[in-house]
């Protein structure tokens, strides 16, 4: 009977360590991991029930280099270099022409941001920048270093500063045109990309990218506002309604305007 007893009591808390025990082996044969989630080997991320909905794996910040195509890189890239060429002219124009103070403000509060914005994102997507002394200033004015864009930033910025030379009213055509260029590069594809075996658009048109479409769209609100101001100090000189479109048809212009 005692030993009976004894026997019962000894299964017992064999019983109760039989979970801890099995633990202790799952735990070896994995390394230690004990968590259930498991890796999707194409996108590098954890993912588990927790995780679906987390609003982290929205956040542009976690997002993979390789989730852009090669259009889409490229694009990025030459955005990276236009937002320059913006800048640039217009901090160019700013010291030909002081009193107007539409170049300078333009420049430094909104152009820089712009600039700096398409940097962060070829660094968020791991990302070579083609310009990076883009703000070792006044060094870096005119610079384009890019292997695939340079040169013709390099052309466009000479076309443009020699064009904004020849008078205040020139330059802030300049600045209108620059603007209009801008809205449909970004959205549609540039020129030249196409001219180079790109297929339109390669823009924001084309990507499906959430964090190109967000900077993307904030570049052409900013680009909108920018070409309403030049518009306003041109017409100042030419009249009211009479500015014409130089890139943009003249209706998309009108509305922008307002018009």
């Amino acid at each position: 009977m005692e030993y009976s007893h004894r026997l019962s009591k000894l299964l017992f808390i064999v019983f109760l360590m039989l979970p801890f025990y099995i633990t202790g082996c799952s735990s070896e044969d994995t390394g230690g991991e004990t968590s259930v989630a498991t890796t999707d080997e194409d996108e590098g991320t954890s993912v588990d029930d927790t995780t679906l909905d987390d609003p982290i794996l929205d956040d542009p910040d976690t997002v993979e280099a390789d989730g852009l195509d090669a259009t889409e890189i490229s694009h990025l890239t030459f955005m990276r270099e236009e937002e320059k060429l913006a800048r640039d002219v217009y901090l160019t124009l700013a010291d030909l022409y002081p009193d107007q103070l539409v170049f300078s403000r333009i420049a430094t509060r909104a152009e820089q941001t712009h600039t700096d914005t398409m940097r962060d994102k070829l660094d968020q997507f791991n990302l070579p920048d083609p310009n990076p002394n883009t703000n070792n200033l006044p060094s870096s004015l005119g610079v384009f270093t890019g292997d695939e864009w340079g040169w013709y930033f390099t052309e466009k910025f000479a076309l443009l500063t020699a064009k904004g030379e020849v008078s205040e009213l020139d330059a802030l055509y300049v600045g209108a045109f620059i603007e209009e260029l801008d809205m449909h590069d970004i959205a549609v594809c540039p020129q030249v990309m196409i001219d180079r075996g790109f297929s339109s658009p390669c823009g924001l048109e084309y990507t499906d990218e959430g964090a190109l479409q967000t900077a993307y769209s904030a570049l052409i609100s900013g680009s909108e506002r920018h070409l309403r101001a030049y518009v306003g100090q041109i017409e100042a000189v030419i009249g009211v309604g009479n500015y014409e479109a130089q890139y943009l048809t003249q209706a998309e212009v009108d509305a922008i305007l307002g018009r």
